[in-house]
């Protein structure tokens, strides 16, 4: 049977060059992870852009994969020269708003953002899960990966050293939650790790006022800490995916006339950490600027860490022009004993 997924039309012109490629790297993971064998290819119809494939009658399972994919507008099932609408419309936990609104400089495409949650979790050994998911995002920012991930209906466990940049995180879902009405709790506390005190700010949310009640609820952690602590953290909730956008190297300057860590030394104490808090068969995905940290070295590093970084088809493909200064591709890993 064909089918055709039509692909959204993307407000950022950058991204939309991109989107076609993107989307069919993305086509490729998941499908791969559905145990479905099938090429993928792009094409234009009537003046839209679509990504084709062929395979037998696609089952209740794979279509409900599909609907999460970052880039669908539509899905169809050709037949002649007609094309059958399929219901494509992801199922949706929270309103799409949440990791939409919330606009600053810097901040991660959330369609990259879903695609990189996709890609992971087709990648791990989490991808037939029905139930939610844990991901954790060590350079969270404001938090876009962890709003994503509600979105869904995922639990979301964000930590950075930017003070400034979690309250404001903080704030934003605070307000959002009373916006809409939601039912939920939030916490200040502290967690001790090595001796030391990270401040969290802990919520506990559900979609409906009845599933609260039931105990049926999610939770959001933001953790005011260093990456390289990301197991201790995670210690009680550890994460199904570690989903992170690196530091591109561009806007990101020393901070209180502090110079920065250069970047591969964080890395190198931080992925340890990652690995450490990651569940048995999970997976890894970073974004990354190729300009500023190669891919092969990025490669290395997370190899050096413990995780086994995939290569060739369909891992690969997501090299893609963002700005000038930054040249976007995406390292997908999974833990050693997996």
């Amino acid at each position: 049977m064909n089918y055709l997924i039509q692909l959204v039309p993307h407000a950022n012109i950058r991204y939309r060059e991109a989107i076609a490629a993107l989307g069919a790297a993305e086509l490729r993971c998941m499908l791969q992870s559905a145990g479905i064998d099938a090429e993928v290819s792009d094409c234009t119809l009537g003046g839209a852009s679509f990504l084709s494939f062929a395979c037998g009658a696609l089952d209740e399972g794979a279509l409900r994969l599909l609907r999460g994919h970052s880039a669908a507008l539509l899905l169809f099932e050709r037949q002649g020269g007609l094309l059958r609408p399929l219901e494509v419309t992801p199922p949706a936990y929270l309103t799409g708003d949440l990791p939409e609104v919330l606009k600053y400089k810097g901040k991660t495409s959330t369609a990259f953002t879903r695609l990189m949650l996709n890609c992971a979790r087709a990648a791990s050994g989490f991808a037939a899960e029905t139930g939610p998911l844990t991901v954790l995002d060590p350079m969270c920012g404001k938090a876009t990966t962890c709003f994503c991930a509600l979105e869904r209906g995922w639990n979301a466990i964000g930590a950075d050293v930017d003070a400034p940049a979690l309250r404001e995180a903080d704030a934003y879902m605070a307000k959002h939650l009373q916006l809409h009405r939601l039912k939920h709790r939030r916490e200040a506390l502290s967690l001790t790790v090595r001796g030391q005190g990270v401040p969290v700010t802990r919520y506990v949310l559900s979609d409906t006022r009845e599933h609260y009640a039931q105990g049926d609820t999610r939770f959001l952690h933001l953790c005011l800490s260093d990456a390289a602590r990301a197991d201790a953290l995670c210690r009680k909730t550890p994460p199904h995916l570690i989903v992170a956008d690196l530091p591109y190297g561009v806007q990101h300057a020393p901070v209180a006339g502090q110079r920065p860590e250069p970047f591969e030394q964080l890395l190198r104490r931080a992925l340890p950490a990652w690995y450490r808090a990651l569940l048995p068969g999970g997976a890894l995905a970073l974004s990354f600027n190729t300009l500023t940290l190669p891919r092969d070295r990025l490669l290395a590093l997370v190899a050096e860490a413990g995780f086994v970084p995939l290569t060739g088809s369909p891992w690969e493909g997501f090299r893609h022009f963002v700005e000038q200064a930054v040249l976007r591709d995406l390292v997908i890993a999974l833990r050693r004993d997996s």
